[in-house]
């Protein structure tokens, strides 16, 4: 009993603590000489699991801590408890989610949804941890685009797509991706096309042009830009390319992010 105790007083801390920094340390690495295609920590976006849903040592589907198997009877009691209470469900749910990282009111609500807790309990957890500022989804999306952009170089345009797949409001997303400068969009998609055509010297100039182009829409860079960005760069190494069509450099796996 007491290291459950213990374990429901940090998890509660950690939430906390998480929603007073607003977002983790980007882990993903950055343009300064390290892969730019790192994959950020918070790219499973809004799935949740069955098991992370449960509260630990509460003998949940894949629950695997030391006593989970000794308190299968207590943990039994427990959720009889929370079924009679849905709101003790929720602020477990949320509580345990955001102990891990920052996540969005959507997608807290989708997990208490997935996880059978009701509409009004639901309603009545979110309004409450976002009152207290646990839930802040202006923070996690000021935090994302930070981490995005200089983790992955990605464009205004997908951070915006990424934020709306995870639940953000259109005027929290266009506040964050605002705080970004233009010229420091530009200035990293040309860091990009940089590393991008120094990887593939000794290729004929249309390939160089065509793996740099694809690369950048797949970051939601416009077409005009990235051209421009690609033949300045070209130029500069003293290399020669012909009138560039940008219908005949496109990736044509390039996925649209949604905008």
């Amino acid at each position: 009993m007491t290291r459950t105790g213990r374990a429901s007083g940090s998890g509660e801390a950690r939430a906390s603590a998480a929603a007073d920094r607003g977002a983790p340390e980007p882990e993903g690495r950055d343009l300064e000489g390290r892969d730019p295609e790192a994959w950020s920590p918070w790219a499973s976006g809004p799935e949740v699991t069955d098991a992370e849903a449960w509260p630990l040592g509460a003998g949940g589907p894949e629950d695997t801590s030391p006593g989970a198997t000794s308190q299968k009877g207590r943990g039994s009691g427990s959720r009889s408890t929370e079924a009679r209470d849905p709101e003790a469900r929720a602020r477990q749910i949320c509580l345990r989610l955001l102990t891990v990282s920052p996540r969005t009111r959507a997608q807290l609500a989708q997990a208490m949804h997935r996880r059978g807790v009701p509409d009004e309990a639901a309603e009545a957890v979110l309004t409450r941890f976002t009152d207290a500022g646990l839930i802040d989804d202006a923070a996690f999306a000021r935090a994302w685009v930070e981490s995005r952009h200089y983790s992955r170089g990605l464009s205004k345009r997908s951070l915006s797509a990424e934020l709306r797949r995870n639940g953000v409001q259109n005027d929290e997303i266009r506040e964050a991706v605002d705080a970004l400068d233009p010229e420091q969009e530009v200035d990293t998609a040309r860091r990009l096309v940089e590393r991008k055509l120094a990887s593939s010297r000794g290729r004929p100039p249309e390939a160089r042009a065509r793996q740099a182009a694809g690369m950048l829409a797949r970051k939601g860079y416009p077409p005009g830009l990235a051209f421009r960005l690609i033949r300045e760069v070209m130029q500069q190494e003293g290399a020669e390319l012909d009138e560039m069509d940008a219908d005949a450099y496109l990736d044509p796996d390039a996925q649209d992010p949604g905008l």
